[in-house]
């Protein structure tokens, strides 16, 4: 029996620990919240007051929290733990410290981001880009396998998970501020936005994602499937990355400052699709 410690439950986490839990496996959950993790313990969870104690005795550690710094903060009193599974979106020097810290602590580190927000969390469809020690990849395949579809092995060693991740997110973020930025657009030239993404629907210009996110901004429907923080948050590690490989990425970092402009506005609770609000506002200022 595989006994996991998991820190950090909140909009991704939540719904994995649970899943992992319904599948079967020991998992004791530790969040900075302690509220938000309660209602874990109707599925089995033991919910615990720290790290430490989550730790204790677990053969895996898994982690899915907002940034580097939090998942640092989470691991200095972990102990013990022979592998570490870090699920969260840290970048490539997030990587390189919370590697260092995994030999530190002795522990076999397994770079392991996700693709996918609150939905395919809760349905167990996220994709797991992974890379680390062949050797301890039984263990952690059997999580992945639970709360993803599939699982993408990169190679041996850490640091390749995270530089696809940045890629993947360089697209996602741009397309979302491209979405946002269309409909306040279209709104500000007198054209219905319904009609925009009908008469693209179906094409080859379409994407389910335009679909699901227009409709999301058109019906005023952005309870945060992905947290407009956390845009702000990604955005800057991919212009940390690309600083590192010496390019230039003009899309990501207008979309970054769209993503703070709609913070600024006061749409922090929002989901990122919320950007919309940063160029609908420069439309009413203009007006």
């Amino acid at each position: 029996m595989t006994t996991i410690a998991f820190l950090g439950t909140g909009i991704m986490g939540f719904p994995m620990a649970r899943n992992l839990a319904d599948a079967g496996l020991t998992v004791r959950a530790w969040n900075r919240t302690p509220e938000k993790a309660q209602p874990l313990g109707e599925h089995g969870v033991a919910v615990v007051a720290s790290p430490a104690e989550a730790a204790e005795g677990a053969d895996v550690l898994v982690t899915m929290l907002a940034d580097t710094d939090a998942v640092s903060a989470a691991v200095q009193d972990v102990r013990g733990v022979p592998v570490w599974a870090q699920m969260s979106t840290v970048g490539l020097k997030g990587t390189e410290r919370l590697t260092a810290l995994a030999a530190e602590r002795d522990m076999a580190y397994v770079d392991a981001p996700v693709l996918g927000t609150k939905q395919p969390a809760e349905q167990a469809q996220l994709v797991v880009i992974a890379s680390g020690p062949p050797d301890v990849r039984p263990q952690v395949d059997r999580i992945f396998a639970v709360v993803g579809r599939e699982t993408r092995w990169l190679g041996d060693a850490p640091g390749a998970a995270t530089r696809l991740k940045v890629v993947l997110n360089h697209w996602i973020l741009s397309l979302t501020e491209a979405i946002g930025e269309t409909i306040a657009f279209s709104r500000a030239v007198g054209v219905d936005p319904a009609l925009a993404l009908e008469t693209i629907e179906g094409g080859t210009m379409d994407t389910p994602y335009l679909q699901m996110k227009g409709k999301a901004i058109l019906e005023e429907a952005l309870d945060p499937a992905f947290p407009l923080p956390l845009a702000v948050k990604d955005s800057d590690l991919v212009l940390e990355a690309a600083e590192e490989a010496g390019i230039d990425l003009p899309l990501i970092e207008v979309a970054r400052r769209q993503f703070a402009r709609a913070l600024e506005l006061g749409h922090g609770d929002k989901d990122m699709a919320a950007t919309y609000f940063a160029t609908s506002a420069s439309a009413t200022a203009g007006s």
